[in-house]
């Protein structure tokens, strides 16, 4: 949330916050996965004709829960979990200082915070009866890849753009990252790839480009759609 302040404040936009201000989201079905208190949840509500929001820990669930019904916001579904490549219960630990910052799987450090989340896949939720999504945001610190091997079906089927932050420990870790991304929506048909930041078109021979930002992803399959 770290460039609110700065946008409100008259400063030069970033490349993100172009993104967000010109995207075209009418009357799409907007899933935003690691949600956290809401943001762009809010962001969505308000262009798109329903938003799905996928927050597992429990802190930043309550302020997204508040801020959703603080808004009023009838065209907001909140599910209490993550999504990953598998059902399971796993551990999240996060810094109180840092709760955007949450990992899931990882021993817990001195100081942490620690939570049991419920994890699931994203091809479930769908099948649960969630309606398909056109576009969805990927925020999930490091967890990208499995997010999306759960959603391989929906992602086959229904051909959503995607928005893909891309994280990692360390600068080989966002590279490897965001190589295995980049390979994985390809090989479910996704051929347009570019990274936001700088504006460069994504293939397989220089993913490492979007090692650092995000990664807008648009399916060849689903055309006529506002771009």
């Amino acid at each position: 949330m770290g460039w609110v302040p700065a946008f409100l404040a008259g400063n030069s936009e970033t490349a993100e916050q172009t993104f967000w201000r010109t995207v075209r989201l009418d009357n799409l079905v907007v899933y935003d996965i690691g949600a956290f208190h809401g943001l762009l949840t809010l962001l969505f509500s308000r262009k798109a004709r329903q938003v799905v929001s996928f927050e597992p820990n429990s802190r930043n669930y309550a302020r997204l829960s508040d801020n959703v019904h603080l808004n009023k916001l009838s065209n907001v579904t909140m599910r209490k979990l993550g999504l990953g490549a598998q059902t399971q219960v796993a551990s999240m630990e996060w810094d109180p200082m840092v709760p955007g910052g949450a990992r899931v799987g990882e021993q817990a450090s001195s100081g942490a915070q620690t939570e049991q989340v419920q994890i699931r896949t994203l091809d479930e939720e769908v099948a649960n009866n969630l309606p398909p999504p056109d576009f969805i945001k990927i925020d999930v610190e490091g967890l990208e890849l499995d997010v999306l091997r759960g959603a391989r079906n929906t992602l086959l089927s229904s051909a959503p753009d995607l928005f893909i932050e891309i994280h990692g420990d360390t600068i080989a870790e966002k590279k490897r990252n965001a190589a295995e991304v980049a390979a994985f929506v390809m090989s479910v048909g996704y051929s347009d790839l570019h990274h936001i930041e700088s504006g460069q078109a994504i293939d397989g021979g220089n993913t490492a480009i979007a090692a650092q930002g995000h990664l807008y992803c648009k399916s060849s399959r689903r055309t006529g759609r506002p771009a």
